[in-house]
């Protein structure tokens, strides 16, 4: 029985790692999502310029003017090139989270499996104690009642 005090220690233990594993995942997939949302924002920052400046193409246009919407641009391409490698990043790291999310749920999920097994066992040994002891009374009785009735016959 401590065997399976010491399993249930575990399965829970395991549940709580599998529990912080699962709120990482969450974590990981807002963490995502937001960074998702900052590259739709300096996406659509681009095609609003692109829009702007395409109507004007007719239009005579100061250097000055041209020259700090490419510098613009070209800022916007490089935080577009930056937010780029940090959904990489946070895909990554929301994949080993769920790598371990899964690792963390085997585990719970193999505890429990032993845990079943050491039950049925147990419940198979004390059902096989009580059977021969059923066996054994039912021998002493039979020996009795023979014995019995053979030492009346004499």
């Amino acid at each position: 029985m401590s065997s399976l005090n010491a399993l249930m220690i575990a399965i829970d233990a395991a549940g709580r790692k599998r529990d912080a594993a699962r709120q990482a995942v969450q974590e990981r997939q807002r963490a995502l999502q937001a960074g998702q949302a900052q590259m739709d924002q300096l996406q659509g920052y681009v095609q609003e310029m692109h829009g702007r400046w395409g109507a004007q193409e007719g239009q005579a246009v100061q250097p000055e003017v041209m020259h700090h919407q490419y510098q613009f641009m070209e800022r916007l391409q490089h935080a577009i090139g930056l937010q780029t490698k940090v959904l990489a990043d946070l895909e990554i790291r929301l994949e080993a989270a769920r790598q371990a999310l899964m690792a963390a749920e085997l585990r719970v999920s193999s505890l429990n499996k032993v845990v079943e097994v050491r039950k049925r066992d147990m419940a198979l040994a004390q059902m096989r104690r009580e059977q021969k002891e059923t066996d054994d009374r039912a021998a002493i009785q039979f020996f009795r009642r023979s014995f019995g009735l053979q030492l009346q016959e004499i």
